[in-house]
């Protein structure tokens, strides 16, 4: 369908962009909330500003702009493919401008790749309260999962570049899930002594 191939990647790109967005606001929060607790830090003022949700509206709003002007400068559309398979027609989507696909794809990963950095510059912060390596190791993941994603991409053709893509964004988004969240759910679940104000205290001493 024409709304579906019209869709398909932008809205893709968008919603990763948001979560990736998350994830780096996330980053930026921990950072601050260290760096802030350093006498004399000029970072202070940061911690009551509400960084997390301008840094979300910002990276998300760049990737909507991309988005647009590739949907108004060369959408993609549907496409008969009479060559792939001898016998056969392959009703595919066209992604019109491969420039617009891959600057979509691009800065879905030069998110990543700073939320990346920034988590490894202050993994080594405490560890009862930074979150800085599970995020280091999702976003590891993730970037190891595109950038392996593209030359498979790239070497397949019709339905397969789909299920390429797909396998994709269930293993990258698993990834990121389960970084970030499984040491909390073990916690929860397996060491709720180690979920308590005192124990924290306790282990700071």
């Amino acid at each position: 369908m024409d709304i579906t191939c019209l869709l398909r990647q932008t809205s893709f790109g968008v919603f990763f962009s948001i979560g990736v967005s998350s994830v780096l606001a996330k980053t930026i929060t921990v950072c601050i909330a260290f760096k802030a607790s350093k006498p004399g830090s000029i970072l202070v003022k940061w911690v009551s500003f509400n960084v997390s949700n301008y840094v979300v509206l910002v990276c998300s709003s760049v990737q909507v702009l991309i988005c647009v002007i590739w949907l108004l400068v060369s959408p993609p559309y549907v496409e008969f493919d009479h060559d792939s398979y001898p016998g056969k027609i392959i009703i595919q989507c066209n992604e019109g401008s491969v420039i617009a696909f891959y600057s979509m794809l691009g800065y879905m990963g030069f998110l990543a790749a700073v939320s990346f950095v920034l988590a490894f510059m202050v993994r080594t912060l405490p560890d009862n309260f930074n979150e800085a390596k599970y995020i280091t190791f999702s976003m590891l993941l993730f970037c190891s999962v595109w950038i392996s994603m593209i030359p498979a991409y790239l070497s397949t053709k019709g339905k397969y570049m789909v299920a390429v893509e797909i396998f994709a964004i269930l293993t990258s988004s698993a990834g990121i899930l389960g970084c970030i969240f499984l040491p909390k759910i073990y916690v929860l679940l397996f060491k709720p002594n180690l979920n308590s104000r005192k124990a924290v205290l306790e282990r700071n001493k």
